[in-house]
Formats: structure tokens, sequence, C-alpha cells
């Protein structure tokens, strides 16, 4: 099951910074206006030992007052629901609020974890002004400056307390396991029916599926694999707005189950900053992925239309491009069983091994006429590379001085790897080691 830890609280109480900072990223765009951040962001994190992912729950711009209110109870109330662990952040500097008053009153009624964290502690003085955050009754505040880092270390020992050891080499479902994401409506319910048809008998249930997300045994036309189903976004009673958010917990939880993760676009709609979302957290997770394009029978086209869209998908994934992209119709059946060749095509991938004795003939040839550039007068001789063993493509390569080997020559190695193995669809780490 994911690991999920939701960030909630009002608008400008520095949520977004605080995402940055347990992420190691600077995704959010960070304002002193509040309402700055109108997507949700989502970002994979690591602390000792431990992954998960930090959703971000932003704020709004647009509305009255009313409106912005009931838009973040609602966002409150699906993290309650999705999250493994909720971080409720209030402001030291403002003190308790209103809004805060209510968030904490939904936040008391869960079983959910719960820690009150108290931003902009930035001197030893406001120590003692975060004490009447205890007045909310969910137990310890935890003092941090978002801004310096300044106790967050203290935050994410008791956040990962929560999520179990990671366990390697466990034993895993020998079928691949292929979900479908992507925002409502772009057609996933409808994809996920054309591939089943209407024979029932192909289609198991699989006990044990967590919570809404299904599991459909396929076994169809020479291809067998587990269909992970997050196409039935049911909205949950206490959940009645804000249907976007729900999906994007939902797809994190699907997505950490995956192999394969089929992205579906919309054709009408293009590209939008979810989606990108979506994509670099399945490659940060190291998830094979393909791009779906669907309704493309309601596009207006050309000979030219296919290939500049395409052309516009590959520039917003950048830099990770090599990636399978198909349009189809699902209600024209258009290309629906491509896309399932083209799944199992990148699970090959994903687990693809490379002989050693084959891989040194390619690689030690390539590295030979295109060594790594000198640095400092010290020259770097590559002498050997191996596949280590793992869930996904990883490669070794043994060298004297890894050190000085720069992100410009990682790429030209994976892009040579690629190059000569086929590794579509798959995320590749490389690493350089002392001989």
């Amino acid at each position: 099951m994911a690991n999920i830890v939701a960030i909630v609280g009002r608008p400008n109480v520095g949520k977004s910074t605080l995402f940055n900072r347990l992420t190691e990223s600077r995704k959010a765009i960070v304002d002193d206006f509040s309402g700055v951040t109108r997507d949700r962001h989502y970002e994979t994190a690591e602390w000792v030992g431990k992954k998960f992912t930090v959703v971000d729950t932003g704020g709004f711009v647009h509305g009255s007052d009313d409106i912005f209110e009931k838009a973040i109870r609602d966002q409150v109330l699906i993290a309650i629901e999705e999250a493994s662990v909720i971080i409720f952040m209030v402001d030291v500097l403002t003190g308790i609020t209103d809004l805060d008053m209510e968030i904490a009153d939904l936040l008391r009624r869960t079983s959910k974890p719960v820690y009150v964290v108290a931003n902009k502690v930035d001197h030893a003085k406001l120590h003692y002004d975060s004490s009447e955050f205890y007045a909310f009754g969910l137990g310890e505040v935890y003092n941090v400056s978002s801004v310096t880092g300044s106790g967050t270390g203290e935050l994410l020992d008791t956040v990962v307390s929560h999520f179990p050891e990671p366990i390697e080499d466990e034993e895993e479902d020998p079928l691949p396991k292929i979900t479908i994401v992507g925002r409502p409506n772009v057609g996933k319910s409808s994809m996920t029916n054309a591939l089943l048809g209407e024979e029932r008998n192909i289609v198991t249930d699989i006990a044990g599926t967590t919570r809404d997300t299904i599991k459909i045994h396929y076994n169809k036309f020479g291809h067998e694999f587990i269909l992970i189903d997050t196409a039935g976004l049911r909205r949950k009673k206490k959940v009645s707005e804000d249907i976007e958010f729900y999906s994007v917990m939902r797809t994190i939880r699907a997505l950490e189950d995956s192999d394969v993760v089929i992205l579906m676009l919309d054709a009408q709609e293009g590209v939008e900053a979810q989606d990108i979302n979506i994509f670099h957290l399945a490659e940060k997770n190291r998830k094979g992925v393909m791009i779906v394009v669907n309704k493309w029978d309601l596009i207006e086209k050309d000979h030219k239309t296919m290939k500049a869209f395409e052309a516009q998908i590959r520039e917003r994934i950048a830099p990770f491009t090599d990636v399978p992209i198909i349009f189809t119709s699902v209600v024209e059946k258009q290309r629906i069983f491509k896309v399932v060749e083209t799944a199992m095509e990148v699970y090959r991938n994903k687990t693809k091994k490379i002989p050693t004795s084959k891989l040194n003939e390619v690689m030690l040839d390539i590295i030979e006429n295109y060594p790594p550039p000198a640095l400092k007068g010290k020259y770097i001789k590559i002498k050997y590379a191996t596949q280590l063993p793992g869930k996904t493509p990883m490669f070794a390569f043994f060298c004297n001085l890894p050190q000085y080997i720069k992100d410009p020559y990682k790429r030209f190695i994976e892009n040579k790897l690629r190059e000569n193995f086929g590794f579509t669809g798959v995320p590749i780490q490389i690493y350089f080691r002392q001989k």
C-alpha cells in the first residue's frame, strides 16, 4: 500500500515551502500571497530508507470567503480518506484562526495519525508561542521552520514511524501489473471495458484488493496480466466536491502497485500539469510508462497533426522522452489492442537482463571511442560494466575516478544503452563506481 503524507491547512501558512523541503525540490511555487498553489503537487520523498509520497493540498484564488473555506474543507476530508499520515500546518506568527479550529475539528474525528506542525518558528521565543496550538486537542505540536529546515528531521522521524520497513525481494505476483491512470473523463472506464469485452469468463476478481481499486485478471489474445482498474472513482459519502483531487490520491495508491503505468490523455484537452505530475511520479518510482492519447477521432487533423501533438508531449515530459505514445479512439475501437501489446513490450523492457559479456562488448567499445572528458588533468578510464540485480534496469560502470563523471556523460551512456538494448518506456539507473 502506498505511503501518502498529505499537508493540509489554511492558505499562506507555508505548506508549499514545507513540501519543497521534504521532497528536496522546488516544484511548488512559493509566494507571500495566499492561494498561490492552484494545482496539487505530489512528489516522492525518502527518510531513513523509507519512501513515501508527499501531497501539497494547495489553496484557491477565486471565489468568496465561503467558497474558499468550503474548498479547503473538502480537501481536508479527502486527505483524511486517502492519506496514510496527515500534517496539519499552522502559522505561529498568526496564531489560531477560526479556519484552523474548523480544520482541527475535522481532524479530531479521524483515526489516521495527525501531526500539528507550527511553522515559521525561526527563533527560541516563538517556541513558547506555539504552545497555544495544544488547544486543538491533537497531541504534540512540532515546531519547524520550512525555510531553514529547522525541526523537520524530528517531524520526519515521527511520520515515517507509521510506515513499514522496506522489504527486499518480497514474493511478487508472477503476472505483470498494468494500471490505467489519468484525469477524470479521459476514457479510462471505456478503455477498460473495451479491453475486457463481453467474455466475462476471462475476468476474475482477486481478493485482497485495496479500497476501491479493482484488480482484474486479463487473459486474452495471448496476453496475460493483472489490470488495475482505477476508472471507477466513486465519490465518498462525505466527499461531494473536488473529484480531481480525489482522483490524484487514488492514482498515487494504484501507481505504487504497478509494473507499467498507462497514462491516458484527452486529445481535446491536451497535456495538463496534472498529467506531467503523474508521469514524473511514475518515472521516479521507476515504473514502466506509456502514454495513450484518447478521443483522437474528435480531432480535426492532417498528416502533420499527430507528429506535432507527439512532439508537444515529448517536450513536456523531457528529459525522459523514450516513451511510447499511442493515439486511440476507444469509441471507434481504434488501436485498442496496440495499447496492450505496447504495455507488455514495456514490461519486457523493464524486466530485461543484459548478459555481462554482451554489455561490455557493446558499451566498452562506445566508451573507448567517446571517453569521459578529462577533468583537472585527470583521465577517467571505465574498465567494466554490469547490470545490477533489481526490479528495474540498473547498471554499474567501474572506473578509476567515478567522482569526476558529470551528468551530461551519464545521459550519453543512458542514451547508448537505450539505443543498443531497447529500454523504451523504462527509467534506467546508472551508477559509476570505484574499480
